[in-house]
């Protein structure tokens, strides 16, 4: 500390270095003095990847018929129950929010964290099959998909290490130190948040493993075929003439049908980067007034791009009708929100 005091010198550095830890400054921001892992976070930032729903930074909500959701927030219960020193619980399917204990600014960014970095670093070895789909089970367990995501690798073995990541969540007054356990079971992950002075043993690992592992893959299995029911069903309807992403500023929801594919270095969009760009500049004039308003465009390509911000939401459309005029694509939105939005109300 004081080496790095000592060549800080004047300016600017000098007042973060006494307002923040070098380690704090050395995870975001790059400075040879604080050694080979300088700037770790901005490293892990692809801007030419970076679009609205960057900007936005919201949740994705998967949809759930009411009677799989009552059964995803009766498990919760019972393993809050079963496991009484967990304080927080989420969960979430195929990398979508579907229930959180935590409050939403808090559940923002270990969403991002969950989806950007740690599920990321696990869906290699799945697909390369270095990871077991099936769980080999100790005597008289059921068997089942369930593993740890953090902590013990292996809970045959009798030197795992039983540590997980902490986090810092915002209470009323300070801030809240928690271990962070993940654990999943196919498609299905569940977040065990417990408080960092309580150190988790094996044996609680194993218990753990034993309670919610059978359980989580059964309800990954009711969900997985829910959710094929929904696919078929939607998928026989014709191919829509638009595309929309959606964001709601109060409850952080998001949802999108312009992108295929979206992780940390790969955005990919079934619209081209010029209506993308598009899209940001709309966006951008919504952030210098406060007042609802509507932005309607249309593109050199001959494409319709309509952007309404109305009571803490945002809407963006692309529409493909090359001959229609300005009447005819405010319709067209219309018919949208009535179809997709229906009980959310756009300004007209």
């Amino acid at each position: 500390m004081a080496a790095a005091a000592a060549g800080a010198g004047s300016g600017p550095w000098a007042a973060q270095e006494k307002q923040f830890p070098p380690a704090l400054l050395s995870f975001f921001i790059y400075n040879p003095r604080f050694g080979p892992r300088e700037g770790q976070y901005l490293q892990t930032l692809h801007l030419q990847s970076c679009d609205l729903l960057d900007i936005f930074g919201g949740i994705s909500f998967f949809p759930l018929d009411k009677m799989t959701y009552l059964k995803i927030q009766s498990f919760i219960n019972r393993m809050e129950e079963s496991l009484n020193i967990v304080k927080y619980t989420a969960f979430l399917y195929n990398d979508q929010l579907i229930w959180s204990g935590l409050e939403q600014d808090d559940m923002r960014i270990l969403y991002k964290y969950l989806t950007t970095s740690l599920f990321p670093r696990h869906i290699e070895p799945e697909l390369a099959g270095r990871d077991s789909p099936i769980r080999a089970e100790m005597p008289g367990n059921l068997q089942h998909y369930g593993r740890f995501l953090t902590g013990p690798l292996n809970l045959n073995d009798p030197d795992a290490k039983c540590r997980f990541p902490k986090i810092f969540v915002n209470t009323d007054d300070t801030y809240e130190e928690l271990h962070l356990i993940v654990y999943k079971a196919m498609s299905a992950a569940v977040c065990f948040m417990i408080d960092a002075s309580v150190h988790p043993t094996l044996d609680f690992c194993r218990r753990l493993d034993s309670i919610v592992g059978p359980q989580l893959t059964v309800l990954a299995s009711d969900i997985c075929e829910q959710f094929n029911i929904n696919k078929r069903m939607s998928g026989s309807e014709k191919e829509p003439q638009f595309k929309f992403i959606y964001f709601n500023h109060m409850n952080l929801a998001e949802k999108s049908t312009v992108h295929m594919r979206k992780t940390p270095s790969v955005s990919l969009t079934s619209v081209h980067p010029d209506l993308m760009k598009i899209l940001g500049d709309i966006n951008s004039d919504f952030t210098r007034v406060d007042e609802d308003e509507e932005i309607i465009v249309k593109a050199m390509s001959d494409y319709w791009v309509v952007g309404k911000k109305s009571d803490r939401r945002e809407l963006y459309v692309i529409l493909n009708q090359k001959n229609a005029n300005l009447i005819e694509v405010n319709e067209e939105v219309k018919k949208l929100c009535a179809t997709q939005f229906n009980n959310i109300f756009f300004l007209d």
